[in-house]
């Protein structure tokens, strides 16, 4: 009589083994998953950072069209096109990420970075436009001035440009691209004084040293700024100089900025050779 309870027992004790088999299979997979999300999510973070930015474009086309729909893929193809100086490009996938259902408002303020990259203001404007003015982050407001700036509006660049400043931990960038607005408008004080600024937020930025030279040159102030500056950035600051009072007529002053250029650099400066050689021509004709 206790033979079917012993059998009853072993095949509950079977099932139950079974039951634990799949169980465990289940969290195995489960496992595995996460660490292919992990290890997929740390390739895309390199595809996006250190890869050759046309690499990392077939890398996230490949991933887009294996996985379709997905917007992070979506995101890093945009990002790596941006990166890989593919402007309309970028745009077009940006724009593909905006219409995704689980877009967010970056996503549109990236659309409109890529559409200024190519050059399509009229567009960039019509998509800063459709952001709401909640939506407060420093590279919203470094478009919106950007975008002021080209339209002649300067008061709100200027605006947009000093709420961006303030939402930021490294105004460099944007206090340089002021101090330009500033130049282009004629204000060479306020331009000079941004310059500094920038410089003095990063030292080592050459394109504010070169804009602040620009800007001592073209009001035919010939010395250069003191600011850090290597021997080669010495250089092509003087030859910056150089072709701003040429420019304005003042050869004799053009020439020897000319010829110190080409002395001060420790390698041949073939750039500002040529320079002094089409001067010479010009003059001896």
């Amino acid at each position: 009589m206790r033979h079917p309870i012993l059998l009853s027992a072993a095949l509950m004790g079977t099932l139950a083994m079974a039951a634990c088999d799949r169980s465990g299979d289940a969290q195995v997979e489960r496992a595995l998953q996460d660490v292919n999300v992990i290890d997929e999510t740390n390739l895309n973070d390199v595809m996006l950072t250190v890869a050759d930015p046309n690499e990392a474009v077939n890398y996230f086309l490949r991933s887009s069209t294996n996985d379709p729909g997905r917007i992070d893929l979506m995101r890093g193809l945009a990002i790596s096109l941006i990166r890989a100086r593919r402007p309309s490009e970028a745009a077009t996938a940006w724009n593909a990420v905006v219409n995704h259902e689980d877009a967010t408002l970056d996503d549109t303020v990236d659309l409109a970075d890529a559409l200024i990259r190519n050059n399509d203001w009229d567009g960039a404007e019509e998509v800063l436009d459709t952001i709401p003015p909640t939506h407060e982050t420093f590279k919203r407001f470094r478009l919106e001035a950007m975008v002021a700036d080209s339209n002649q509006e300067w008061a709100n660049a200027d605006s947009f440009y000093e709420t961006a400043i303030g939402l930021t931990t490294s105004p460099a960038g944007v206090l340089n691209n002021w101090g330009f607005s500033k130049l282009t408008r004629g204000d060479y004080s306020g331009a000079e004084r941004l310059f500094i600024d920038s410089l003095r937020n990063d030292a080592g930025l050459f394109t504010a040293k070169n804009n602040l030279v620009l800007t001592r040159g073209v009001q035919r102030n010939y010395d250069l700024p003191v600011v850090q500056m290597t021997q080669i950035e010495r250089a092509q600051l003087l030859h910056t100089l150089a072709l701003t009072a040429i420019k304005q007529n003042d050869i004799t002053i053009g020439s020897g900025l000319l010829r110190e250029a080409i002395n001060t650099h420790p390698q041949h400066f073939e750039a500002a050779v040529r320079s002094l050689r089409a001067l010479e021509d010009n003059v001896t004709n």
